[in-house]
């Protein structure tokens, strides 16, 4: 079984960073892509930024340049370091696993793979 626990959301003035970190856990030999989406209220789940095993990332217009994203593979982690913050960042952000291969099998190949709790993070004006 895999679960995703993410750590580092919290309340941040406008211009402000944040670190998100996202632990995967559960004996785990390697993970496709992993990625980080967030939730507005009353908006629709979408895609922050994802990176794959390789180190090739995406990222959603909006974040292009405020934020990057990073992994370490050996300790099974994703991070998305969040600089210039604005208020329309406020959101739950919630971590993403696609393509998990443990010890125990296969994990989070469905269309949508795995989810972390999700963490918010508050950006005032």
């Amino acid at each position: 079984q895999v679960q995703l626990v993410e750590s580092g959301g919290g309340l941040v003035q406008a211009g402000g960073s944040l670190r998100l970190s996202c632990a995967a856990s559960g004996s785990i030999f390697s993970i496709n892509v992993m990625g980080w989406y967030r939730q507005a209220p009353g908006k629709q789940r979408e895609l922050v930024a994802s990176i794959t095993s390789g180190g090739t990332t995406n990222y959603a217009d909006s974040v292009k340049g405020r934020f990057t994203i990073s992994r370490d593979n050996a300790k099974k982690t994703v991070y998305l370091e969040m600089n210039s913050l604005k208020p329309e960042d406020t959101a739950v952000y919630y971590c993403n696993a696609h393509g998990v291969r443990s010890y125990s099998g296969l994990y989070c190949y469905a269309s949508d793979g795995c989810w972390g709790q999700g963490t918010q993070v508050t950006v005032s004006s």
